[in-house]
This record gives structure tokens, C-alpha cells and sequence, in this order.
């Protein structure tokens, strides 16, 4: 049985994001090449600190265009992608084949914040490893699919994030502009979301380190789980 036979995407938001990427989804990767920064670098930092069988899941895995690239990095894992789109998802499963990759990782239809390792994967233990690339930007309900994310995650494991920054050692119209345009497409800088990671640190839930991409045009955040 293939990822297609077990995909039934959930109602509600997902057909927004359905009607979202419908077409798009066929140049995705190829039009997010140029601005979507430190994907790679966040995949090279990620595949030496795994470990031969760690449990690795992407939150807004699109096209799945990140887990091929973490399966050549580091063929020892075992990799998941969650998505909202369905049709997003058979993008992914097409590429999945392209790469030789079926069966080595799972795809499943869900919205981030209803994300449950025993139902929705048919997991006994959590998530050794999760991230999210620049998919909290574009999630509404972004607080509650980073606490989905954390819940799902054992206890030691790492929670990454590469998203948008705030541009601040760019140009100040350059920042602005690059705001701007994301947001006729409904992306949204959210710098309160390394707000809430602090807290998570100051509450002692675990600990947080922040690099800079490009001038703070992007960042990737780690968060190590106590």
C-alpha cells in the first residue's frame, strides 16, 4: 500500500491550503529556491547530531523537498512528513518516488496542532527530532502546533526552526519590502514565536540557541527538550 492509499486529509483548514498550493505545488520548490534561506543549512546541521534510527519528523513537510534532502544526509533515519494539503502531499509522494524514497518516509495528512504520535504515525514513543521550515510563518493557529510539536517530542530530543527573521542588519526598506510582499501570500513574520521559545527556556523546559542567517534575514532555532 502506498502513501496514497492511506492519505484523508481533514476538512477545515487543509482545503484552504488545498486551494492555496493547487497549482503551485507543480513550481514550489523551484520558486522558493531564491528566498527560502538556511533550509540547507539547517538540514547539514541536523544530519551529524542523529543518531542510526532516530525518529525524525518535519511539521509543513510540502513537497517533502527537506526529508529527501535529510534521507541523502543521513540514510540511517527513520523520517515522517505531516502536512495540512492533501494535494501538497501528492507532490511529495511523487517526489518521494522520483528519489527511490517509498516506504522510507511516511507521509501523513494532518493539522499541526492535532498531531499525536500514536494516532497519527502509530508511534509507541515520541519524536526523537522534529522541525519546522518556514511553515509556523503560514500556520494561524502557529501557538498551538509549536506545542504540539513539543509534546511529541522526548524528552532530550531537538525541536529546529528556520523561518523569517526580523531583516534587523538589513537595509530598513529592504525589511519592509520583503514583508510586504510575504504577506499578499498570507505569510507572516511572527517574532513572537522566539518570544514563547524564551519562555519555554526561562520555565526550565528546555534550552535555546539562535542563529542568525543572512543578516537576520532568517534564523534557525534550536530547542533542546529536558
Amino acid at each position: 500500500m502506498s502513501n496514497a492509499d492511506t492519505l484523508t486529509a481533514p476538512a477545515d483548514q487543509s482545503q484552504a491550503m488545498d486551494q492555496m498550493y493547487r497549482l503551485t505545488r507543480h513550481i514550489y520548490d523551484l520558486s522558493r529556491k531564491y528566498y527560502l534561506l538556511g533550509r540547507d543549512q539547517l538540514l547539514d546541521q541536523m544530519a551529524p547530531a542523529l543518531q542510526p534510527g532516530d525518529r525524525v519528523l518535519e511539521i509543513g513537510c510540502g513537497t517533502a523537498r527537506n526529508l529527501v534532502g535529510l534521507a541523502k544526509r543521513n540514510p540511517k533515519v527513520e523520517l515522517y512528513g505531516l502536512d495540512a494539503s492533501r494535494q501538497m502531499l501528492e507532490t511529495a509522494e511523487k517526489n518521494l518516488r522520483k528519489s527511490g524514497l517509498i516506504g522510507r518516509i511516511i507521509l501523513r495528512p494532518e493539522l499541526a496542532e492535532n498531531l499525536r504520535h500514536e494516532t497519527t504515525f502509530g508511534l509507541r514513543e515520541p519524536f526523537d527530532a522534529l522541525f519546522f521550515s518556514y511553515s509556523l510563518s503560514i500556520i494561524p493557529t502557529w501557538p498551538l502546533a509549536l506545542e504540539a510539536g513539543l509534546a511529541n517530542l522526548k524528552s532530550g530530543g531537538t525541536l529546529y526552526i528556520v523561518d523569517f527573521w526580523d531583516q534587523g542588519d538589513l537595509p530598513a526598506w529592504f525589511g519592509k519590502m520583503l514583508r510586504g510582499w510575504l504577506k499578499k501570500f498570507h505569510v507572516a513574520h511572527r517574532p513572537e514565536l522566539l518570544t514563547q521559545l524564551r519562555a519555554w527556556e526561562e520555565k526550565g523546559l528546555g534550552t535555546l540557541t539562535v542563529q542568525s542567517v543572512a543578516r537576520r534575514y532568517a534564523y534557525i532555532a534550536k530547542f533542546q527538550k529536558r
